[in-house]
């Protein structure tokens, strides 16, 4: 069974139609017999149609042509096979060509079976350059019709019971793609589109013979069968490679599509003279609303880069450039640009701020899979890829289903502390799935490891184990045990016995639940687990909250001396900057602003002040425009921004309003949470927000600009996430009464909207 087979029947069916025509009493000089469709391309199934055209020379009287024609078709129906046709001149096909795109795409397969081959080779050299000049015309119509077939079958590769031909994925679009290659528009990888081809029209083959009638749909009842059929070990490893084989015909329509509709044009769709290009991080460039990754960048030097690149296009709402991804693969294949272990700091931050762009992160990470860049990365995914889920609950195949889960909880991300433990845990609580074991205990050792490899500390790591073996936990209980009963609460405090970590499992829960569908997660269950967590919250004491920084020995003493002192240290892509100054109010949001300035993105930072004197500590990453930082740069503009702080801030703007520029991804909405008991002398702001440029400054400004002091501050950039932690006092001392700290903390969530 397979192409071989297709193609016999293909040739019985030939000389079928040739024995018929001979004896119709067609003369062979003014008569042709063409094939078009799966029979054009010697591809029948047991059930497939003879899709056929009958051409003549127009001299025929009609009674005479309908004579002959009847004398074809009449003995084929006898033997109940079933023909499509069409009976037409050549001056008539070239009518229907421009008429009709079935027509147009159908002949672009047609071949001779046997007649005249002159007539069939002018209407084939007329469908081709028809196809090719008017592809302006015909590709926005296809596109068309493949967006409406898509309303009505849904996604071949998620679907429970999908239709190998007609649904999304399916051998429709591989007639689409190659018809779209053929009309020279763009250059198609021909030889991953036959792959896909090869399998699905074999499990259709396999389908017509198991259910003994022309049918495409693969239903429950005879997965079973066309996996014994084709020596499948069950039914979920058929289905994996179909869904593998419907994903990959998908991932290049997409692709195609994107690149004919952008293709030498700017944002608007105008037609550029030439390339615009902006660079956005080492070996990172945005060219034609695409990001890319520059060819002749040393990878092995930089292996990040892939990485940077995927979360740069995530959260710019943009496509990976389909030419740099697959230059990346090749180069990876043979080895360069691997990953350390464990993973350096900016590359699992990399991967968080994938997880955390939502619905955008979605292409960029099949992108990633279609190209098999994710295995080198992380090798754990192949053995969930295209994992089916036997079981009504589930919309999509497990691996799928984890990346949806984290599109939802990238919406869930300011009800949490540690939005990065959320993100990667949702993306990858079903990595336990494949076997007979628990899932949830699987998972919990194979994530070990990874988390690990990627750089993760052990504590977290144990937290995301916690939260993987127990990611069920709160749906089971909410909706199988009495909420009332001191024993359900108890039963859930000794699994989880802390406030950060159950908030994580909440959300965790409601990404779980949306992403598996309304049949599995309801108002009424979210309910039922909020009013859950509301009663665990009250049995645990709260300790979410960063603990002040502690200073070292050698920066108390560094201090005393109360001058302005500046230490940087050059840690590759990293600059690691030590600022100890005399304290004034707003004086984090001034040297916030003077690193904006220099194109320093800050990524950690830690600040507390001692006898009038404020002790920073600031990790940033310089974007490529930004000059090498030294000592005496950063002292120089720190003493001109402290000098001049209206021009620091008009100057801020301006750079903010640059960046206004760029494309934007929809994120939530900033929280900012006030804790008026957590310490003895400061009132504690909480900032959890999407990051942007001059961040920090923002909130530090409108700290200073409410006449408050920031006693000390912890700021933490997880992925694309921020959360900045600010003790903040009275100008004199004293912590903020009950009403100051409400109304400082509305007008900072006014300033981020």
């Amino acid at each position: 069974m397979g192409t071989r087979e297709r193609r016999l029947r293909s040739n019985e069916s030939d000389l079928l139609i040739s024995e018929l025509f001979l004896g119709s009493g067609a003369d062979s000089q003014e008569v042709a017999i063409a094939a078009v469709g799966s029979f054009g391309r010697g591809e029948l199934s047991p059930g497939s149609d003879l899709d056929i055209v009958i051409i003549h020379s127009g001299s025929y009287s009609p009674a005479k042509l309908s004579e002959i024609v009847n004398s074809i078709l009449y003995p084929l129906w006898d033997k109940k096979i079933k023909v499509d046709h069409s009976v037409r001149t050549r001056q008539e096909v070239r009518s229907a060509l421009s008429e009709d795109l079935k027509v147009a795409m159908g002949l672009l397969d047609i071949r001779l079976v046997c007649g005249s081959a002159d007539l069939v080779a002018d209407v084939q050299s007329m469908a081709l350059s028809a196809w090719r000049d008017g592809s302006s015309h015909y590709l926005p119509l296809l596109r068309q019709t493949l967006e409406e077939r898509y309303e009505r079958n849904g996604e071949l590769a998620y679907l429970l019971e999908p239709d190998l031909k007609e649904s999304r994925g399916g051998l429709r679009d591989i007639t689409a793609l190659r018809a779209i290659h053929t009309s020279g528009a763009l250059i198609l990888p021909m030889e991953r589109v036959s792959q896909a081809e090869s399998l699905l029209s074999t499990v259709r083959e396999a389908l017509h013979i198991v259910s003994g009638r022309d049918k495409d749909r693969l239903l429950f009842a005879e997965q079973d069968k066309v996996a014994e059929l084709l020596k499948y070990s069950d039914a979920d490893a058929l289905m994996s490679d179909v869904a593998q084989s419907a994903r990959a015909v998908d991932y290049l329509m997409q692709m195609t599509w994107y690149q004919y509709q952008h293709k030498g044009k700017d944002g608007l769709g105008r037609f550029l003279k030439r390339t615009r290009s902006t660079s956005v991080s080492p070996g990172v460039t945005i060219s034609n609303r695409e990001v890319v990754i520059d060819n002749n960048y040393d990878i092995d030097a930089d292996p990040v880069v892939g990485l940077r690149a995927a979360a740069t296009a995530a959260q710019l709402g943009l496509r990976l450039s389909f030419d740099s991804l697959r230059i990346y693969a090749d180069a990876l294949d043979v080895g360069r640009g691997k990953l350390p272990t464990p993973w350096p700091r900016e590359a699992r931050e990399y991967l968080i701020t994938l997880i955390g762009a939502g619905p955008a992160m979605v292409e960029i990470f099949e992108a990633l899979d279609q190209e098999e860049i994710l295995f080198h990365w992380i090798p754990e995914w192949r053995g969930v890829r295209s994992l089916p889920q036997r079981n009504v609950l589930h919309r999509h195949t497990v691996d799928r289903h984890m990346v949806e889960t984290a599109v939802s909880a990238a919406a869930l991300t300011r009800e949490v502390h540690r939005p990065d433990l959320l993100l990667f845990t949702a993306l990858f609580h079903d990595i336990g799935k494949g076997t007979e074991e628990d899932h949830s205990l699987r998972g919990e050792i194979l994530i070990a490891p990874l988390a690990e490899r990627i750089g993760f500390n052990q504590r977290d790591i144990a937290t995301i184990q916690l939260l993987i073996r127990h990611h069920l936990l709160l749906s089971a209980t909410a909706t199988r045990r009495d909420l009332d009963d001191p024993a359900t609460i108890a039963s859930v405090v000794e699994s989880i016995n802390d406030v950060g970590t159950l908030e994580l499992l909440h959300a965790l829960s409601i990404a779980d639940g949306e992403a598996t569908g309304r049949a599995a997660w309801s108002d009424w269950k979210a309910s039922l687990v909020s009013e859950l967590v509301r009663k665990t919250k009250l049995a645990l004491t709260d300790n979410t909250v960063m603990q002040q920084p502690e200073l070292r020995d050698d920066q108390i003493s560094r201090a005393a001396l109360g001058s302005l002192d500046v230490v940087i240290e050059d840690r590759g892509h990293v600059y690691s900057v030590e600022i100890i100054s005399p304290d004034k109010t707003g004086l984090l949001s001034i040297v916030s602003g003077v690193l904006n300035l220099l194109r320093l993105d800050v990524r950690s930072a830690r600040t507390k002040t001692i006898n009038g004197v404020a002790v920073m500590e600031w990790l940033v990453v310089p974007d490529p425009n930004a000059p090498d930082l030294t000592s005496e740069d950063l002292q120089r503009e720190l003493i001109k921004g402290l000098a001049a702080e209206e021009k620091l801030a008009e100057r801020i703007q301006n750079r903010i309003d640059d960046y206004a520029q760029m494309p934007t991804i929809p994120v939530p909405a900033p929280v900012v949470e006030t804790f008026l008991d957590a310490a003895t002398d400061a009132t504690i702001i909480e900032v959890r927000s999407h990051d942007r440029p001059a961040l920090l400054f923002s909130i530090g400004d409108t700290v200073r600009k409410c006449n408050i002091d920031i006693k000390s501050a912890i700021v933490t950039t997880l992925g694309a996430e921020a959360i900045d932690t600010l003790y903040v006092s009275e100008i004199g001392g004293g912590a903020l009464s009950t009403e100051r700290a409400l109304e400082v903390a509305s007008r900072i969530e006014s300033s981020l909207k």
